[in-house]
């Protein structure tokens, strides 16, 4: 160490480009970046004071058993090394060797990490195990921009956040015991019943169940009931018009208005017209602007949130994780409009804001103690592109917004007569789009203009008929439409959300992309717990929980009291579970296998008619194809691509009828594709790329290994160049389709 023993202040940050921008924005003149086993810190001095900042990776501790024993209940835990619990987490060991290095010549401590539960956890933990301390000074921010920075740790506090710290230990803890000790329960009910199959749930992810697999059963008992419509249309002035019956629906079928009415003179019996004013948005806490997000780009919850911590990482948002719909008038809004007026795509919203007197944005409710609602620093985004540029923009769009003026809405009603019926003709459009053109192009708003009618005016329509339809069931949810479905019941937390709902998924509870569908799994899963342990799913349990963390966020509990009645809880549950653990496992292992027939039977195979093909996987090759449920008196097989997700598709393919499956790949998206390697369409693909193989390589020197050749091959995508030294040499080359 260059600095002297003793003499240094010991900055602690959760990610090292923060402990770049901190070392960056304290330092009297250009920190000094040093490294030790590739992690790096820095030396500074701030006013004639040495500071060394250095980061951790996230959490580098865990809670762990203490003796791991595989049964359950299990209660015996402790904080333990990331990285000796999970070796997914093992690059995370240097970071702490270095801290705890650093430590021992440490006069004093900071910690910088997120100002949230998590970032206050990895802080605590840090200075507890690591650096020895029973308490640090504590920095507080909401961006990483170089004023925000110097500002923060001017005004430091002298003490951790207990509240925030003692809430986020219980947290994990509790999280800790209601997931393995379950996950074990279901485990361990499936061994016994002769089976393997590791199963999981969580103190939140049960609630999050329920909530989807209410909504699938209500779906299924659905019984559509028949209605009519009449519909009354026409053109006026070089625009369609559609009116429909005042009564809206009939419980049968109306042909006798139709038959009355038929032929006969409509007029215009009375036009209303009324304005409304509609306000700005809110400004963006977490979930709204994942649902945003969701709405107008199809950007998964738990992406959006990534793509916005990373942003608010590069010093170009406010901190994300946040529930506060409020931006204090503190942060400078006409200084950041300012900023962002250098950008050349927000010149003319800018402009407009920057010409008002006073800018105040309309506010919501919601209010978060620890950050502001979300928004743009002003900091000029160095390269941003794809789906980071989309957020980042609808964040930018979002903040301008929240300052523009009510838009008005004008709402025509059209009543029009034929004999004594009365038909209504409604159309809303923009009259004064107000902060409208401030958050363009994301305004979710139907436009719909009438022709122009006259009071007592004869029309002319096309057509008068009566439409038999269906009431239709409730929606699935999305994966937006979950977030605020836990949000309202106050199940998980603004951060937390977004990965229980995805987990659902991962786990295949649910199914879909669009809207998630309860497996056959997932279902039974459920109605095990309820029946076997129903405080797993019951929303009340987890709201209790949930409640009491924020006692313990406000000092008003202790972590002990509450960790003793999860503890009491869970006991009572297991107790009751263990009572029917083979019937439990029978019952998993049967829906495990509808589920897996469902999932992987695709259709009548075609070479042989009587069999059916299936999505196979090979222990022995460890590879996926599709084969003949025939075998071996049929030998029909098809290959499957080895990376990404494979599901049967309801396609078939519109040129051979063979068959589709769905893959889903990182770089190619979701996408069907046929399994007939003779398909017409491949065929003439191939016969196209086999006349450019010569061109793209084959028969050459692989350049890789310098000892194989270049040969062409084919795959379900089309046809390449691979070595024929494979397994040892994978050297692929893609052959050009154009």
């Amino acid at each position: 160490m260059a600095k002297k023993a003793g003499r240094y202040e010991l900055i602690i940050c959760e990610k090292p480009s923060t402990a770049s921008k901190i070392s960056t924005a304290l330092a009297d003149g250009k920190p000094v970046k040093k490294t030790a086993n590739k992690v790096s810190y820095y030396e500074l001095s701030h006013d004639k004071k040495d500071v060394v900042v250095a980061s951790a990776v996230g959490h580098l501790y865990t809670v762990a058993e203490k003796e791991k024993s595989f049964k359950y209940p299990s209660y015996d835990v402790e904080w333990r090394l990331s990285a000796d619990v999970d070796k997914n987490s093992a690059f995370s060991k240097k970071y702490a060797t270095l801290l705890k290095k650093l430590a021992k010549d440490a006069s004093s401590f900071t910690v910088a990490t997120d100002y949230d539960i998590e970032g206050e956890t990895i802080g605590l933990n840090i200075v507890k195990y690591l650096c020895k301390q029973e308490d640090a000074n504590r920095m507080k921010f909401s961006t990483v921009t170089a004023g925000d920075l110097q500002e923060a740790y001017k005004e430091k506090k002298h003490t951790l956040n207990w509240g925030q710290a003692n809430a986020g230990t219980t947290r994990h803890v509790l999280d800790w015991l209601y997931g393995i000790n379950v996950s074990r329960a279901l485990t361990t009910a499936v061994k016994t019943a002769g089976g393997y199959m590791t199963l999981s749930t969580g103190r939140v992810q049960g609630p999050a169940l329920r909530i989807v697999v209410e909504r699938e059963k209500l779906i299924k008992a659905f019984i559509p009931e028949d209605y009519w419509q009449i519909e009354l249309s026409g053109e006026k002035d070089g625009k369609t018009w559609l009116a429909s019956h005042q009564a809206d629906k009939f419980d049968h079928d109306p042909k006798e208005i139709i038959e009355k009415c038929k032929g006969k003179d409509a007029s215009v019996e009375k036009i209303e017209s009324k304005n409304s004013k509609q306000q700005p948005p809110n400004p963006f806490d977490l979930g709204s602007l994942q649902r945003e997000s969701y709405r107008a780009f199809g950007i998964k919850p738990s992406a959006t949130l990534r793509i916005a911590q990373e942003l608010y990482t590069n010093a170009y948002i406010s901190y994300p994780r946040t529930s506060s719909q409020k931006l204090p008038a503190k942060l400078g809004y006409r200084k950041v409009l300012q900023a962002l007026a250098k950008n050349e795509a927000y010149e003319e919203q800018t402009k407009l804001l920057l010409d008002k007197k006073l800018l105040t944005p309309n506010e919501g409710k919601k209010d978060d103690p620890a950050h502001p609602a979300i928004y743009p620093t002003g900091v000029m985004p160095k390269s941003l592109e794809g789906r980071e540029l989309k957020v980042y923009d609808l964040i930018v769009k979002r903040f301008f917004a929240t300052f523009g003026v009510a838009a008005t809405r004008e709402t025509n009603t059209v009543s029009i007569v034929i004999v004594d019926e009365q038909f209504i003709l409604k159309g809303t459009r923009t009259i004064d789009p107000g902060w409208h053109t401030l958050y363009a192009p994301y305004v979710d708003l139907k436009e719909e203009e009438l022709p122009v009618f006259k009071q007592k005016e004869q029309v002319e329509y096309d057509s008068l008929e009566s439409l038999k339809k269906q009431t239709k069931p409730p929606k699935r949810y999305t994966p937006s439409s979950l977030i605020t479905a836990l949000e309202k019941q106050g199940l998980g937390t603004k951060a937390t959300r977004a990965d229980i709902v995805e987990a659902l998924a991962k786990r295949n509870y649910v199914k879909g992309l669009k809207s998630y569908e309860v497996t056959e799994l997932g279902m039974k899963i459920f109605d095990i717990l309820e029946s076997s342990a129903p405080e797993i799913v019951d929303q009340e349990l987890t709201r209790h929980f949930e409640e009491e963390m924020e006692h313990i966020r406000a000092q008003e509990k202790t972590p002990d009291d509450v960790i003793k009645k999860a503890e009491e809880t869970l006991t009572k549950l297991l107790k009751n579970f263990k009572k029917t653990e083979k019937t439990t496992g029978e019952s998993l292992l049967e829906a495990r296998k509808i589920e897996q027939d469902t999932v992987n039977t695709l259709s009548p195979c075609p070479k042989c008619k009587e069999g059916i093909l299936r999505i196979m996987f090979s222990r022995k090759t460890k590879r996926r194809f599709i084969g003949c449920g025939k075998y071996p008196d049929c030998d029909a097989i098809f290959s499957l691509p080895q990376a990404g997700m494979v599901e049967k598709s309801d396609n078939v393919c519109e040129h051979c009828s063979f068959p589709m499956v769905a893959i889903t790949q990182k770089r190619r998206g979701k996408k069907d594709e046929c399994i007939n390697p003779e398909c017409p369409v491949k065929k003439k693909a191939e016969d196209e790329q086999k006349a450019k193989a010569k061109e793209a390589g084959e028969g050459s020197t692989c350049k890789k290994c310098n000892e194989g050749t270049m040969v062409l091959r084919k795959s379900m995508y089309g046809m390449f160049l691979g070595c024929d030294k494979y397994p040892k040499c994978k050297t692929i080359v893609k052959i050009p389709k154009e």
